[in-house]
């Protein structure tokens, strides 16, 4: 059986996830556009995928909410078809904080959104992909972050535990699934010129890192979705339960 050319991205209105959809839509994929609150930035997407001749469907959903992410799979399945790619993309930040000053509200609304969701919506992935399903097989994604390695110390400790548990989530996985044809890989971008940094509180972020970075630059949400586009294509076919850093050597 040969693998649908269809994708689902969850956080697909902006930064990485909307750069992703319009690389895979390049390659000829229908696009399952995930969001959350930013309509008008999934409908951006949208146009775009739709303007290079791909299927777009909107599916708006909570990742860290069970019955969202069910409903955002089967709206897939009814709008666009069997899923042939997941990239988990959808994820939070906060303020810097040290250890001491983060809550547990903060630390439950990290860990459902960056880990438990992606959980979630690997699950429905799996059902989706699996020859022991039925599935033709498939790839999952999952974007986690050099933060994963680097342990956030000072900044972010609990961002970058959400992250590492995602990287295991990836090995794992990967391994498990194997047998029935879904690969699980994983990315890890480093420093990247996105929304993200301002809605964590740190809007000067990219600029201040920028001439300590190895490369004296950030790196954009396209070099990362190009990096996503090659994982999930059969040029990686022999890829499986490892993450790639886009880091640019940071």
């Amino acid at each position: 059986m040969e693998t649908p050319k269809t994708i689902l991205i969850t956080g697909a209105s902006s930064g990485i996830g909307a750069a992703t959809a319009i690389a895979a839509a390049e390659q000829g994929y229908d696009v399952g556009i995930g969001y959350h609150v930013d309509r008008q930035g999934a409908e951006n997407t949208a146009k775009k995928v739709e303007a290079l001749g791909q299927k777009a469907s909107l599916l708006q959903g909570d990742v860290g909410d069970p019955d969202d992410v069910e409903d955002m799979f089967d709206k897939f399945d009814a709008e666009i078809g069997e899923l042939g790619v997941l990239v988990n993309n959808a994820g939070v930040g906060d303020a810097a904080a040290r250890i001491e000053e983060i809550r547990y509200d903060r630390l439950r609304r990290m860990f459902d959104v960056n880990t438990i969701g992606p959980f979630l919506c690997a699950r429905q992935a799996a059902i989706r992909m699996s020859w022991q399903f039925g599935g033709a097989g498939g790839v999952i994604v999952n974007v986690s972050s050099r933060a994963a390695r680097r342990g956030g110390g000072g900044e972010y400790v609990d961002y970058a535990a959400s992250k590492g548990a995602l990287d295991v989530l990836t090995k794992g996985m990967g391994r498990e699934m194997a047998a029935d044809h879904v690969r699980v890989v994983g990315v890890r971008p480093g420093v990247i010129d996105t929304g993200f940094h301002a809605r964590a509180g740190q809007p000067d972020r990219v600029r201040n890192l920028s001439n300590a970075l190895p490369m004296n630059r950030a790196g954009t949400p396209r070099e990362v979705a190009d990096t996503i586009v090659y994982l999930m294509s059969d040029k990686a076919a022999y890829i499986t339960a490892t993450s790639v850093d886009v880091s640019g050597g940071r």
